[in-house]
Parts: C-alpha cells; sequence; structure tokens
C-alpha cells in the first residue's frame, strides 16, 4: 500500500517562516559594521520624522485647513443667499462691491455659461478637499476650484440657474504656509542629522577597523607598534587590552626563546663532567667495583642536577597551564603552604591572616607560586611570616623573612631567567612566580621585609 506523507505541523511551518525571513533579512541587511550601525540610526530617525509629519498633519494643518476653508464658503454662501433674495441688477452690483470691499472676495457674474468640469486640480496637502467638500455641504452646487492658474489668487466657479459665479480669493486666505516648507525642513533635518551621526560613526568604525588590521598582522607574526587607544571608551579599553596581550606575548617568546638558549649552556658542565669521566673508564683488564665508585656517584649526582635544571625549565615552560580557576580560601591555602615549608625542614614559620578572605585563581599553579618563595626564604632566614590583607579590590598577601635580604638594585633583575642568588640554582623560581602571577592579573613586587630581611609582595585583583 502507498504510504501518505504527513503534512508538516504548525511549530514546522513557523521554524521554515521564520529561516526563510531570517535568510531574506540577512540577505536585505548590509554587511559592514558601518553600514548597520547607519541603518540603526536611519530608520528610527526616518520613522520620528514620519511620525512629527503626520502629527503636524492631525493636530494643526489639517484644523486649520478646515476653518479657513469653512470661512471662505461660509462667505461665498451668504453672498449667493443675498444675492438671490436680492436679484436685481443694482443690488447684485451692490453686493458683489461691499462682498469684495470687505471680505476680500472678488466675485464676478458670467450670464449664460456653464461649467466644463467640477472638483479641483489637486495641490499638496489637505486644504483642496477641504474646500470642496466645504462647498458641497454648504452651496449644493456644482463648483471647480483652480489652484494652479494664479499663484497668490485661488479662483472658485460655481455653477447659477443662469451663469457661472466667478469667486477670487487671495491663496493666504486658504493656505497656511506651503507643505513643501515643513517637508523640506524634515527632510533636510534628517539628512544633517544623518551626517553627523556618519561622520562619528566612521570614525568608531575606524578604529574597530584598525584594532582588526593589527591583529591580523599580529597573528600573521608581524612586529607591529602598540595601537593608539581612540574611539568610544570600549574601543580604548578593547586597545588597551590588545596592547597588554602583545606585551604579555613577546615576553612570553622573549622569556623561553632565552630559556631555550640556556637549557645548552647550563646542561653542558654535567654533560662534560660526564663525558670525562666515562672516558676515564678502563676499557681492558679487570675492574674493582670499588675502584668505580667515586666516579659513579660524581655521575649520579651529575644525573640528578640535570634532572632538577630540566624540572625547572619544564614548570618554566608550562607556564600556569591549563588549570580551570577556581574560588581558594587564602588563610587555608598559606595554611597548607607553611606546612608543607616545615616538612621541608623551615624552623619557624607563621601565618597572619585578619580576617576570612577569598580569591579566584588556579590553586595548583599560585601553590607552586608561594612555595617557591618560601622555599627561597627557608634557605636564607630562620623565621617566616605569611600574611594576607584584603583591601576594597584586591587582595594582598606577603612573605616577610628575616635574611639578608636582595639589594634594591637587584630586585627588577631577580624576575629575569637564569638570575640566580645562589649556586646550583637555575634562576627560574622568581621568573616562574612572576609569570603565574601575571597570568593571574595580578603583580609582584619585592621590598624591605618590618622583620629586617625581604618581602615579597603579592596583588590579586578581586
Amino acid at each position: 500500500m502507498r504510504q501518505h506523507a504527513e503534512p508538516p505541523s504548525p511549530v514546522e511551518n513557523r521554524s521554515a517562516v521564520m529561516r526563510h525571513l531570517d535568510r531574506l533579512v540577512r540577505r536585505v541587511l548590509p554587511r559592514s559594521l558601518l553600514g548597520r550601525m547607519l541603518l540603526i540610526g536611519f530608520i528610527p530617525l526616518l520613522v520620528t520624522q514620519g511620525i512629527s509629519l503626520e502629527l503636524f498633519y492631525g493636530n494643526y494643518l489639517k484644523i486649520v485647513s478646515r476653518r479657513l476653508s469653512a470661512g471662505v464658503v461660509n462667505n461665498i454662501a451668504m453672498t449667493i443667499d443675498i444675492m438671490e433674495r436680492y436679484p436685481a441688477p443694482s443690488d447684485r452690483a451692490w453686493i458683489l462691491r461691499d462682498v469684495r470691499d470687505r471680505a476680500q472676495l472678488h466675485m464676478t457674474w458670467r450670464e449664460g455659461e456653464s461649467l466644463q468640469r467640477v472638483g479641483s486640480n489637486h495641490v499638496l496637502g489637505p486644504v483642496d478637499d477641504d474646500l470642496v467638500r466645504d462647498l458641497r455641504v454648504a452651496i449644493g452646487r456644482p463648483a471647480f476650484v483652480d489652484w494652479k492658474s494664479d499663484r497668490h489668487i485661488v479662483s472658485v466657479f460655481i455653477q447659477m440657474p443662469d451663469g457661472v459665479l466667478r469667486v477670487d480669493t487671495p491663496r493666504k486666505r486658504l493656505d497656511v504656509a506651503p507643505v513643501w516648507l515643513f517637508v523640506a525642513w524634515a527632510t533636510g533635518s534628517a539628512l544633517l542629522l544623518f551626517c553627523i551621526a556618519a561622520f562619528f560613526m566612521r570614525n568608531q568604525v575606524r578604529a574597530i577597523r584598525r584594532l582588526a588590521r593589527a591583529a591580523e598582522l599580529f597573528g600573521l607574526g608581524r612586529d607591529i607598534d602598540p595601537i593608539h587607544p581612540e574611539g568610544a571608551q570600549e574601543i580604548r579599553k578593547a586597545a588597551v587590552a590588545f596592547n597588554r596581550m602583545r606585551d604579555r606575548i613577546f615576553r612570553f617568546v622573549e622569556q623561553r626563546t632565552s630559556v631555550l638558549a640556556g637549557v645548552s649552556h647550563d646542561l653542558r658542565t654535567p654533560l662534560t663532567r660526564l663525558r670525562l669521566t666515562l672516558a676515564m673508564v678502563p676499557r681492558q683488564g679487570t675492574i674493582r667495583a670499588a675502584d668505580l665508585q667515586p666516579d659513579i656517584e660524581d655521575m649520579v649526582a651529575d644525573v640528578g642536577e640535570m634532572e632538577r635544571m630540566i624540572e625547572s625549565y619544564l614548570s618554566f615552560a608550562r607556564g600556569e597551564g591549563a588549570e580551570v580557576p577556581a574560588m581558594v580560601d587564602v588563610r587555608e591555602l598559606l595554611e597548607e603552604v607553611a606546612t608543607a615549608a616545615r616538612r621541608a625542614g623551615a624552623r619557624d614559620v607563621s601565618v597572619l591572616v585578619t580576617r576570612a578572605s577569598y580569591i579566584v585563581v588556579r590553586p595548583a599553579a599560585f601553590r607552586r607560586v608561594l612555595s617557591n618563595i618560601v622555599d627561597n626564604a627557608r634557605r636564607h632566614a630562620s623565621h617566616i611570616r605569611l600574611s594576607a590583607r584584603k583591601k576594597r579590590s584586591s587582595t594582598v598577601i606577603y612573605v616577610d623573612d628575616d635574611g639578608c635580604g636582595i639589594d634594591e638594585s637587584r630586585r627588577e633583575s631577580v624576575f629575569r631567567p637564569f638570575e640566580s642568588g645562589r649556586d646550583g640554582g637555575t634562576g627560574l623560581g622568581l621568573a616562574i612566580a612572576r609569570d603565574i602571577i601575571h597570568a593571574h592579573g595580578g603583580e609582584i613586587r619585592l621590598d624591605s621585609s618590618p622583620s629586617g630581611g625581604l618581602r615579597v609582595r603579592i596583588v590579586i585583583p578581586d
């Protein structure tokens, strides 16, 4: 049996219609940001001008036009009624003369003529329709209104039983002002505002284009200068963030390059000793294990030294890694670091946190920072104090010791890779610490400690 396909459901029909409308809108909308910003500004402006134009017609122009046309038509109707009441030629001439002087209506009688057309030759605005309607209601006779023969006069032709009555009235009695003046004003103001908006939007889009161009060149490996922040506040912030990212990446590449250059230099000494030791091992005869014991111990020490170097290099290269940030209790974190330092041989490690404080960090990476700092202090001091203080928009962690400290002239250089203050060190501990702290958006600085030694100050923003 043939199976009939089920018709689409209403939900599927609505989805198909929405997809079609979405494709249509995307096809019509401009693709550039400048075009869309101008469209967003121009459409509301156009709608606003249209609403104001309609309100002007409804609340002012139409009302005034009806009142003016009603006044002229009433004068004409009253004149016709008087003329019908007093049909004598002398009375008719007096009535027409008096209406001309008092009502500014110049009336002429055309005996025996008839109208060829009725209605009006239309002009812009509602005044022509209002006048024709009032003539039809008040007089009830065929009439034609001529607006175009004379730009200053409006002529009204009314069919009478024995002829045509022509009424000439000044145009200013019927027309308040040319409607095109208001239309021109609305259109001109809209275009002026649109041009001003386009000028300012173009500057904003130019700043975005410059930022996009710089990002593209930087992604291609080009060495570009920092971007000058310009434009709106958000665009300036984006440019500042890009410059900071550029500086961090350059610093990252420079430090990693120096690490790779230092690997061969630092590993060359233990490798040379290993090679010399192996070269001194006898190739023939009987060898006693006791005779080789000192050489083996030296080679094991060299291998251990290389392992420590490689581990330091790998830690530096990893940086903060891909660890997920988490909320950490500062007091608990400092207690863990202090406990680990005591197990490693520290004699006096204290923790002072006045009130509960929490920070969002990568726990393992941040713990490695504190451990490196405390380990350095443990080698040079007998007392170490870990403390934390909560400020308005950040948390400050202090590591104080009573050791010999670091000269003020060297407090910046010790953060560079391979700047070690002791024999056998790789000089990467503080470099690793600063990389991780900067990755958290914070800063690390060395000062003089109230205990007489060195103070390490770490600031982590909220």
